[in-house]
């Protein structure tokens, strides 16, 4: 799951296709004060190198991350020692403490293999959350979204580094296939190639809801999001 390779790459190839971390915090965090207009804490679960987290320290007071990848960690705590990174799966982790509010973005669920460990992960979201606390969830695409085939390409310079990501994505089953190539090249490093396939599940609109309900949410689907794929909100009961 994502190793140094890709987490070294990882915030300059989105920052370069154009993604807003700190637009996205803003839209979030107005969209969890709707449902809770106190919320003063913040949990951002497969928070990767922390980028969200960044952002998400101008809207509330204390703000935490939990992510599988060591690598990503490494990266994250490299840049911004000062935020609070714990190592762990979405399913099994256990803070000890309680939050406002938790974020899963990036279409992180997607990476559970199915509808039971997504109903399981968020019920450790519920289980770290206060009286009334909001969940959102950035999903994949689901089965009657995702484009078959579909192809990006994008190359992005920064930090003396010219890098460029290629992805091809494919159905198997219930779940899509991604195929990514990665090339950097610098004047000192001169260049390197890597890859990374990854296997994220279709999950349905109505699964999605489903596992949400099951982990003591009332949830509501909102239309568009950051990439388009809409988010699911979820106020615990």
């Amino acid at each position: 799951m994502y190793d140094i390779d890709v987490a070294e790459v990882w915030d300059p190839v989105y920052r370069g296709r154009g993604r807003d971390y700190r637009a996205e915090a803003a839209e979030v965090s107005a969209l969890i004060r709707q449902h809770k207009p106190g919320a003063a804490s913040l949990l951002d679960v497969a928070c990767g190198t922390g980028e969200h987290l960044r952002s998400f320290r101008d809207h509330f007071a204390r703000v935490a991350g939990v992510e599988l990848s060591a690598d990503m960690i490494a990266v994250g705590r490299a840049r911004s020692p000062e935020l609070s990174l714990t190592q762990g799966d979405m399913r099994t982790f256990d803070l000890g403490t309680r939050f406002d509010a938790i974020t899963c973005m990036f279409s992180s669920v997607g990476h559970l293999d199915t509808p039971a460990e997504l109903a399981t992960a968020l019920k450790r979201f519920a289980a770290h959350l206060e009286p009334g606390g909001v969940v959102i969830v950035e999903p994949w695409w689901f089965p009657s979204t995702f484009l078959e085939g579909y192809v990006t390409g994008d190359i992005v310079e920064t930090g003396g580094r010219t890098i460029s990501r290629v992805s091809h994505s494919s159905r198997e089953g219930t779940k899509s296939r991604v195929h990514i190539h990665f090339t950097v090249a610098s004047p000192l490093e001169g260049l390197r190639h890597f890859t990374e396939s990854i296997l994220v599940s279709l999950f349905t609109q109505r699964e999605h809801e489903a596992a949400f309900e099951e982990a003591g949410f009332a949830v509501e689907y909102v239309e568009g999001g950051p990439q388009g794929r809409g988010l699911f909100v979820g106020v615990l009961k």
